[in-house]
């Protein structure tokens, strides 16, 4: 199979026009430049094509609270409350069905792999299905149902809080959360087997939710099997304040104690750091990943961005809780936020928020090789139409700093995963998204806490 390509990003700081892009058993095995017309047999993209899009964060069933959570005032913990009562409404049925539209959506919007921060595993009282990782199969299957990849980050989630005399037990709504211990939970993880076009990794909840003790064993887990490992970080001051009050060490700081950081470690959000966090970010090559429009909703606030690109930090990008699923809102959000704290324009250029959500983005989850359009690569391509009234006016030369800073997940065309087309001209190839994200919505938010 080969597709030429109008214009294409293959790396650099311009797009590439007349571009041919052959494809066979789910990889790229040629590309080519200078075709100014389509050969023979070729299906013609229009647009932009870039490398599929690398979500490397999201929690599918947030997706059930989009425009439930904005009446009246309140904070992050406010909104967690709520987050909680839906869970609580979740079982393996409802969210494969859930977590299916929500990564059909995904598609729609160029993305091609999603990394799913994984928590909600047992039943509502905390008690294991009849098989322990019913849910997290659901996930799986859910995003192979949808045509896209997914590497699954089976979460440690021990304790309900910290504060300054230390983790608390664990709330009700929590309880369905929660393993009995960190080995139980590398027993668990240990029972599933991947298959197909997924990674398996890990993570940890948060310094919230595990003790030091516990997140080593989930770093050794991880590292004997070459995993990667995500955490939430740092995402609110006052886990700072009671890590700092408990521990006597800011919560990177913690990590790094219990071995974590390191190459194969995503911190996600990593929104209030010192000097100090960002130095050992920095040093132990561990990445971030940054979630504006969730970081936005949340009210969490806006994340050093440009230190941590400045001292060599890799940057990733996820929807999290799915505000919106737009990556390009998301690529654009990093430098419009930068530009808002610092009153410095261009500290991250177009083609550095497409690898952030493409190249580095893959390599968060573990598929090395993946994001760029090259020879070997995973044949993952997103197209953007150019023609919409955002983009009217587009040419090879201001392409990609149009579709990063104008486009939209509408403006998507064209999506191929694996070789196979996913989208095309718009439109999902075999989900009816809109009436399975409404379906599936409704039956996970009747009688749960709006």
């Amino acid at each position: 199979m080969s597709y030429w390509c109008e214009l294409a990003w293959l790396g650099g700081e311009v797009a590439t026009a007349g571009v041919v892009v052959e494809v066979a058993d789910g990889s790229i095995t040629s590309v080519t430049t200078g075709a100014e017309a389509p050969p023979a047999g070729a299906t013609r993209l229009d647009g932009l094509t870039v490398p599929g899009f690398a979500n490397a964060h999201s929690h599918a069933f947030h997706r059930a609270l989009r425009g439930r959570t904005q009446a009246g005032s309140g904070s992050f913990w406010t909104w967690r409350d709520q987050m909680c009562g839906v869970a609580q409404h979740l079982d393996p049925d409802t969210y494969f069905r859930l977590a299916r539209a929500t990564y059909a959506e995904m598609a729609l919007a160029g993305i091609s792999v999603v990394g799913e921060f994984h928590y909600v595993h047992h039943q509502p009282d905390g008690t294991p299905y009849a098989d322990a990782n019913a849910m997290g199969e659901a996930l799986l299957a859910a995003a192979t149902e949808a045509g896209i990849r997914i590497t699954l980050l089976d979460t440690c989630y021990l304790h309900g809080g910290l504060t300054a005399d230390g983790h608390q037990p664990l709330g009700d709504h929590q309880r369905r959360f929660a393993d009995r211990n960190a080995d139980a939970w590398a027993a668990r993880s240990d029972a599933r087997r991947a298959a197909g076009d997924v990674v398996l990794g890990a993570a940890v909840h948060s310094v919230r939710a595990v003790d030091p003790a516990s997140m080593a064993v989930v770093g050794k887990w991880a590292s004997g099997r070459g995993a990667p490992v995500h955490v939430h970080l740092s995402e609110q001051p006052a886990e700072n304040e009671a890590c700092l009050a408990h521990h006597g060490r800011t919560p990177t700081e913690l990590l790094h104690d219990a071995g974590l950081l390191g190459e194969d470690l995503t911190a996600v959000h990593a929104t209030h750091l010192s000097d100090a966090d960002l130095g050992l970010l920095a040093t132990t090559r561990s990445g971030v990943c940054l979630c504006p429009t969730t970081e936005r909703d949340l009210a969490d606030g806006i994340g050093p961005a440009g230190s941590l690109a400045t001292a060599g930090v890799p940057l990733s990008l996820g929807s999290d809780s799915h505000a919106v699923i737009d990556p390009f809102e998301e690529a654009r959000a990093v430098e419009l936020d930068e530009r808002l704290a610092t009153l410095v324009r261009g500290t991250h250029s177009a083609a550095a928020l497409l690898t952030a959500a493409t190249a580095t983005g893959y390599a968060a989850l573990g598929w090395d090789g993946g994001g760029v359009l090259a020879t070997g690569a995973p044949a993952d391509l997103t197209t953007v139409g150019l023609d919409s009234v955002r983009l009217a006016g587009t040419d090879a030369d201001t392409a990609l700093a149009s579709v990063v800073f104008a486009a939209i997940a509408a403006d998507v065309t064209h999506v191929v995963v694996a070789g196979n087309v996913v989208v095309r001209d718009g439109v999902h190839t075999s989900i009816d998204v809109p009436a399975e994200l409404d379906a599936s919505i409704r039956s996970v938010t009747e009688g749960a806490t709006a």
